[in-house]
């Protein structure tokens, strides 16, 4: 069974996970963690439980979710996993950084490209990999199948939705990835998202303003 713990890092606000299970494997996700003390804390935390960590793996790479990509990989020799179609914004985060007026570390390149439908397996666990682009090209989502738990990076949020003002973004492509990709998970699937609390598949078909808009616009049922 697969248990989750939620950080939230940077400036951005970014939530970042560590899912594990009995095992004592567990994989790190979209690690946000910039300064020293975040650093420390999900340092702490992974020791502090006697986890093993397995995989990095990055729902998509805007540099609030990759400020941490170095120091995982470096600490715990692990493999970085992403989509192929957000190497470009990989490769660019540094750059980015100092747009926003931030120094970071460079990440490491990726060991290994997912793709719709793979499989992410860690101990006795198994991560469905759900390609969502829009709010980036390459951004995917990790449901936990029997678990029916969906990080979703910044594909939907509790009563809002990724933006797509961003280079690569694009919002029919955004509203197509959530309604045809996640929008058909059970209702009861938790929605852990890159920013703000969890939220439910069920809440968010019934309240979430940015999809009942765009429901109605385009007469989706």
């Amino acid at each position: 069974m697969i248990q989750l713990h939620q950080f939230v890092f940077n400036d951005f606000l970014e939530n970042a996970y560590v899912l594990y299970d009995e095992t004592g494997e567990c994989v790190i996700v979209d690690p946000g963690c910039y300064y020293a003390s975040e650093k420390e804390d999900l340092r702490k935390f992974i020791q502090g439980n006697n986890l093993r960590p397995v995989l990095l793996l990055n729902t998509h790479c805007h540099v609030d979710h990759v400020f941490g990509n170095k120091f995982i990989s470096e600490t715990f020799a692990v493999p970085l996993l992403m989509n192929e179609g957000d190497i470009f914004l990989l490769d660019a985060a540094v750059d980015t950084g100092k747009f926003y007026g931030i120094s970071m570390e460079p990440s490491p390149p990726p060991d290994k490209f997912l793709s719709d439908g793979d499989e992410v397996h860690f101990g006795n666990s198994m991560l469905k990999v759900i390609a969502a682009p829009g709010h980036s090209p390459g951004g995917i989502c990790f449901y936990a199948v029997e678990e029916k738990m969906l990080v979703s990076g910044d594909v939907l949020f509790q009563s809002s939705i990724g933006r797509t003002d961003l280079p690569g973004g694009n919002y029919q492509i955004l509203m197509e990835s959530i309604f045809n990709k996640v929008l058909p998970l059970p209702g009861e699937t938790k929605v852990y998202s890159g920013h703000g609390p969890v939220t439910t598949i069920g809440d968010e078909r019934k309240n979430n303003p940015f999809l009942i808009e765009y429901a109605e616009t385009m007469k989706v049922k």
